[in-house]
């Protein structure tokens, strides 16, 4: 069963998309502002495909192939302007495999267990997203502040409407990794002394 968190995500009204807009712009030029670069361009870029992410899997449980793409394509982008460019293609090209294979793996034993997606494959396809923007260090940071908020917004949705948690519902994972992804980005500029 599909959960709907009403937040202002999905509401649609014009304060929510107008906080919304203040929050992408805020983050885009905080990228610029930590890393005055091309790669600080390139994180300002990614901050509304993860946006539009987290928006369109809170509203209908999907992440759009296109966007996706888009988030690995900026990520490739900004690897390669490392000073080693070959080394920092290497690097990502790696992140990305890695840690979607841990998705996929996710995703392939949790149907083999319980006979039913948990995590579905654009939830995968976003880890490669994240795996080719993060350090290895950084990583595990927004899985866990992914998984923790999501978590946290599920019991206090299910608090507040006096339900209890049911096992079978649906969480729209993407909501909570897709920005956990920029954090993590901010966690490795902080990792290297640019913060």
């Amino acid at each position: 069963m599909a959960m709907s968190f009403p937040t202002a995500l999905s509401a649609g009204d014009r304060a929510g998309k107008a906080a919304l807009a203040a929050v992408i712009a805020a983050a885009m030029a905080t990228s610029l502002a930590v890393e005055p670069s091309i790669g600080g361009l390139l994180a300002a870029a990614l901050v509304p495909v993860l946006a539009a992410i987290a928006v369109i899997d809170a509203r209908h449980f999907i992440i759009p192939d296109s966007l996706n793409a888009l988030g690995a394509l900026l990520g490739l982008a900004a690897a390669a302007t490392a000073p080693e460019p070959a080394d920092g293609l290497g690097a990502a090209i790696l992140g990305g495999a890695a840690l979607a294979f841990v998705f996929l793996a996710i995703h392939l034993g949790y149907r083999a267990l319980r006979g039913r997606d948990g995590l579905g494959l654009g939830d995968v396809k976003l880890a490669a997203v994240a795996g080719i923007w993060l350090s290895v260090t950084a990583m595990p940071v927004a899985v866990e502040i992914a998984a923790l908020a999501g978590l946290l917004a599920y019991g206090i949705t299910r608090l507040a409407a006096g339900r209890a948690v049911r096992v079978r519902d649906r969480l729209p994972f993407g909501l909570f990794f897709a920005p956990a992804i920029w954090i993590g980005w901010l966690f490795d500029r902080w990792s290297a002394g640019l913060l």
